[in-house]
């Protein structure tokens, strides 16, 4: 990250199809949903770059590009031991980044 840009806590968004997914979960997965929301707005690097860049995250949770070939593109947050996750994209604006969640999903 350049000096200019803002810091965690980040600003987070839902596409309106993936509010309603998350609003339809059961109880207890919303409340994992909300727990790795809560992980990825308070990571300085919301990208999860390098070696084990997410090794900071709980067990139960881990982060991915969805393409090996985009290092700046959406990225997958695992959670619940890999039956659920959420895609999202981090933009990245010197005044108000965020992260916008595009799809959720859970089995």
């Amino acid at each position: 990250m350049t000096d200019g840009f803002m810091g965690p806590p980040w600003q987070m968004d839902w596409r309106l199809d993936a509010l309603a997914s998350r609003d339809a979960l059961p109880e207890h997965v919303r409340k994992m949903v909300d727990e790795a929301r809560a992980e990825l707005v308070t990571a300085k690097d919301p990208y999860f770059r390098g070696i084990d860049a997410d090794g900071g995250l709980p067990e139960t949770m881990s982060v991915e590009p969805v393409s090996s070939t985009d290092p700046k593109g959406p990225r997958v947050l695992y959670f619940d031991n890999y039956r659920g996750w959420l895609v999202y994209a981090f933009k990245q604006r010197t005044e108000d980044p965020q992260i916008v969640v595009v799809e959720i999903f859970w089995q």
